[in-house]
């Protein structure tokens, strides 16, 4: 097996899991180091993506309960999340307390890095970045380790 194998199967001892698979691996962007000791600190408790990425890479959207396993910048595992909200709202409407709840700082600090992150990865895909973009906001507790 390799370490987020490991990791997973470390979790589910742990908590007596049986036939339960994480639906996903993520970095949190291009920091993923310092994002992910946001979330180890519970500081982090929300992410955002672009719907649109979701459409193009043909991947399932987040579903309540799913579980993700947090990748620092080496691909090893720092952290299970377990999801417990998912909207989508247009970027433009993203409501204040979720974007606190990203743990980067200030409404206008968190606008500023997720515009710049957007309009970097999109062009990537054919996509531009707009304002009225629709974005999936997902909650996250934080289940491993405790």
């Amino acid at each position: 097996m390799n370490k987020i194998e490991d990791f997973w199967q470390n979790y589910c001892e742990i908590e007596g899991l049986e036939n339960i698979r994480y639906t996903e691996t993520l970095q949190f962007g291009e920091k993923a180091n310092l994002l992910t000791s946001l979330v180890m600190n519970e500081i982090k408790i929300a992410t955002c993506l672009s719907y649109p990425l979701y459409e193009i890479e043909g991947n399932p959207l987040p579903k309540m309960g799913d579980y993700q396993i947090a990748l620092n910048n080496h691909n090893e595992p720092v952290a299970i999340l377990k999801s417990y909200a998912i909207d989508i709202y247009p970027f433009n409407e993203v409501p204040l307390d979720f974007a606190l709840a990203e743990g980067e700082g200030t409404y206008e600090e968190w606008k500023e890095v997720h515009v710049a992150f957007f309009s970097r990865i999109l062009p990537q895909y054919n996509l531009e970045f707009t304002e009225d973009m629709l974005t999936v906001c997902t909650r996250f507790e934080k289940v491993y380790p405790k």
